[in-house]
């Protein structure tokens, strides 16, 4: 059977074709101006997919960097106060050396004492450090101190200590999808009975009575506070290179998403001026094969 091609069928195929022309133009001009390959998900439904996952990876990542950062900031600031915690120790610890020796007179010693009272003030001071509002060493407790001095009842003489946070729990961060850190330490683990021992230490000086066996006592302390602050160190050190692995991974993630959604500009112009040209080409071809005749002027 021979098909007859007539002039409408001619017609109704150029306008096919030139219609064809325009949308894949309207396209290209629609990417140049975003430089999106994917502007809608009908244009490429498995690329969407890909893109909502990545997408998804990259906030989790962000998330992760946010938690790395106030990580790094609690444990900075649990070091410096152990740092300073660990100073004060041992300047109580070099002041009961001095008032251990025999020439030391009775006055010397209460006015060690003095000094001693007050680099206990000092060391409550650290033991209740804060962060942004929190107390370090509190764990999750609101209760605004981690060590709190109740003076002597009598007929007690000597100040006991309140340590709070202890049934609290940790804080925690999470710095990666596997990983959490703790970012605080306990009060009652770090400074235990320091304080009970500092009171007894001056009640002694006070007393011009001998001090050689509260040396050992502060060297406990002081190795209570080496470990926690050892401790600090390596968990800082984590929190570290999981910052580093962080920008890593958030390079990594942006270049697998810019290989999904975005396009390469240049190609992409390159495309469209072949594009334009090829619809003109259609328009010219079309016109000159679809010469209108003494029957169109009649209809």
């Amino acid at each position: 059977m021979i098909t007859r091609t007539s002039n409408l069928m001619m017609a109704r195929n150029a306008q096919q074709n030139l219609q064809a022309n325009m949308s894949r133009l309207a396209k290209l001009q629609e990417q140049a101006h975003t430089s999106a390959a994917i502007t809608r998900p009908s244009d490429d439904p498995a690329g969407t997919a890909d893109a909502l996952k990545v997408r998804g990876e990259i906030r989790a990542n962000t998330a992760y960097k946010g938690n790395i950062s106030d990580a790094n900031s609690w444990l900075a600031t649990l070091d410096n106060a152990l740092t300073r915690t660990n100073d004060i120790l041992t300047r109580i610890k070099d002041l009961s050396i001095t008032a251990a020796t025999a020439t030391t007179t009775a006055a010397s010693k209460a006015s060690i004492a003095t000094e001693i009272e007050g680099l206990k003030s000092d060391l409550i001071t650290q033991a209740n450090t804060s962060y942004l509002g929190r107390t370090i060493f509190a764990g999750n407790s609101d209760a605004g101190a981690a060590v709190v001095e109740n003076p002597p009842v009598p007929p007690a003489t000597a100040s006991t200590y309140t340590f709070t946070g202890a049934g609290d729990g940790p804080v925690s961060r999470r710095i990666d999808a596997s990983t959490t850190v703790r970012v605080d330490a306990s009060a009652a683990e770090v400074f235990g009975d320091v304080f009970t021992k500092i009171d007894s230490l001056v009640t002694d000086l006070r007393a011009n009575a001998s001090i050689s066996s509260h040396l050992a006592a502060i060297d406990e302390s002081i190795n209570t506070v080496l470990t926690a602050q050892t401790d600090v160190g390596i968990r800082h050190a984590r929190v570290l290179k999981a910052e580093e692995t962080n920008v890593e991974q958030s390079v990594s993630l942006e270049t697998r998403r810019s290989g999904i959604e975005d396009l390469d500009t240049a190609q992409v112009i390159l495309d469209l001026k072949l594009q334009e040209l090829a619809y003109q080409s259609s328009l010219a071809v079309t016109a000159k094969v679809l010469q209108p005749t003494l029957m169109d002027f009649l209809r």
